[in-house]
Order: structure tokens, then sequence, then C-alpha cells
């Protein structure tokens, strides 16, 4: 956990025997933080569009006559928003 590592963690600094390279390890602790973040967040769009598609199909079964009505008027809230994270 970020709050458990962070804390303790050296937050590097600039000096004349220090690389540029050397961000701290507080900085390294924040970017592996991140990154699991982004991991969990494309996981669980893939999961919300898992279920969103499973919805549709079921609708489209159970509502054949008005699946035109579901697809344009309630799926598209049902989306989540685009975000690329790179």
């Amino acid at each position: 956990s970020i709050h458990q590592n962070l804390p303790n963690a050296d937050a590097g600094g600039w000096d004349d025997n220090i690389d540029d390279d050397d961000d701290g390890e507080k900085a390294n602790v924040i970017r592996g933080w991140i990154r699991s973040v982004l991991r969990k967040i494309i996981h669980y769009q893939a999961e919300h569009q898992r279920i969103l598609d499973e919805a549709a199909d079921t609708l489209k079964v159970g509502l054949p006559r008005d699946i035109v009505i579901v697809v344009k008027n309630i799926l598209p809230f049902l989306e989540l928003p685009t975000h690329t994270f790179g």
C-alpha cells in the first residue's frame, strides 16, 4: 500500500554526487502505485464492458421488437467514457 511505503521512502534530491536519473524512492513508490491503479482501471473497464455486452445480449433476446430503442437510448448511458492511459 502506498500509505505504508511512502512515509519511509527516501525522497531523493539534487546533489552533485547523484545521477540525474535518481528520482528517489518516494517517486518510484508513487510511480508503482499509479501503475497499479491504472492496471485496475483497465481491468474494471474490461469487466464493465463484458457485463454490458452480456446485458445487451439478454435484452436482445428478451425484447426483440424493442432492441433498436434499447441500443439507441439505453446502452449509450451504460457505456464508460473512453480514456487512454499511456
